[in-house]
């Protein structure tokens, strides 16, 4: 097969989809591999170690040209004209906040398999997970940032100093980004306090910490309560392939401490806070009613050299998988063809269908 690393063009996104070992590999298997020129940079990755893994240098037009395409982000609309019916796309695409980018795909009739919807035998996500780990301890770095008073925040230090009390963190969703957040809230000396709405999570993760975090359960009046108390609150709610709840509507604001500070990681899925709209990374915050919103939709793109190889790590089994017997790998591997989100001009992913009002089948139903 023909396969194309397109350079990602999204603002300030430094990661690449293939690392040069990566494409070794595909390249042993007996593929072909296309690499826009400069698409490693970001990543610390140069146009000579895809050489001398074998991969061939060429343009935007030309990687994409390819018969599937592996990408990190969703494509923008300078790229819809690379969409077409005999292309194979691999790449997280989020379309539940993505009305603009599900009707090109449909349009274009492209099979379109997304990273973030692919499942293990375990029912986890094993190509979302290291994002999220990324993203969750990110999360916590970044909201210490942002409660500096030059930044906007109540000048607070997260961890507090003797004699003075630290920070209150609240986060939303016990998954892999939230407990990853409260391991760093934790480790820098914050109050940490998770919900969600999993009482066997919420015991597994008083197990985990050691009764050194607060749990409680997800629920509208625990919310506004802890938010009024809360420095800092993490958004890290997920629901696979589907829009997130508001957990945090506008009203709620109005309770806040002025400087407190809100990141939402659940952002590229249309967010789990009512007043939350994507941010990029140089341009990342805003204020609403006297509190810091953080919505970078690509928050692991600030650590690319992280990002990439713990990404990679886990797309490049699947994509060898692709690879070797395109759309049919999708039959062998019921986990995978849950990544299926768009084949040739059908919506297969039902929880898109539902954030749109769009008739949709299951994948089985098309392959």
């Amino acid at each position: 097969m023909i396969i194309g690393i397109p350079k990602e063009i999204k603002t300030l996104e430094n990661r690449v989809s293939m690392t040069p070992g990566a494409v070794g590999s595909l390249i042993r298997q007996g593929n072909e591999v296309l690499v826009e020129s400069g698409a490693g940079l970001g990543s610390g990755l140069t146009d000579e170690e895809y050489q001398a893994a074998g991969a061939k240098m060429v343009s935007a037009a030309e990687a994409w040209g390819a018969e599937m395409v592996i990408k990190v982000k969703e494509p923008l609309p300078s790229e819809f004209q690379y969409l077409r019916k005999d292309l194979i796309l691999f790449t997280y695409l989020h379309l539940a906040a993505a009305e603009d980018l599900t009707n090109a795909l449909l349009e274009s009739g492209t099979i379109g398999i997304a990273y973030e919807t692919v499942e293990s035998p375990d029912r986890t996500l094993p190509l979302l997970t290291p994002m999220s780990e990324v993203a969750g301890r990110m999360a916590t770095q970044v909201g210490a940032h942002y409660l500096e008073k030059t930044q906007g925040g109540r000048g607070i230090l997260l961890g507090g100093v003797p004699g003075v009390s630290p920070a209150e963190v609240l986060v939303l969703g016990g998954g892999v980004v939230g407990t990853n957040a409260a391991r760093i809230a934790m480790g820098m000396g914050a109050r940490v306090t998770i919900l969600d709405l999993s009482h066997g999570r919420l015991q597994y993760l008083d197990d985990v910490f050691n009764g050194r975090i607060t749990t409680m359960m997800s629920t509208e009046a625990n919310i506004r309560e802890m938010v009024q108390r809360a420095d800092l609150v993490i958004g890290g709610v997920l629901l696979p392939g589907a829009k997130a709840p508001k957990l945090i509507t506008r009203d709620m604001l109005g309770i806040m401490k002025e400087g407190s500070v809100i990141v939402d990681v659940a952002v590229d899925q249309g967010g789990c806070v009512e007043t939350i709209k994507p941010t990029t990374h140089d341009n990342p915050t805003y204020i609403v009613d006297g509190v810091v919103h953080y919505g970078v939709a690509n928050m692991p793109g600030a650590v690319p050299r992280t990002s990439t190889f713990a990404l990679v790590n886990q797309t490049t089994p699947y994509a060898m998988r692709l690879a070797a017997k395109g759309v049919a790998a999708l039959k062998d591997d019921p986990g995978l063809a849950l990544g299926l989100n768009t084949y040739k001009g059908k919506l297969t992913c039902p929880a898109v269908g539902e954030a749109f009002g769009i008739d949709s089948l299951k994948p089985e139903d098309v392959l």
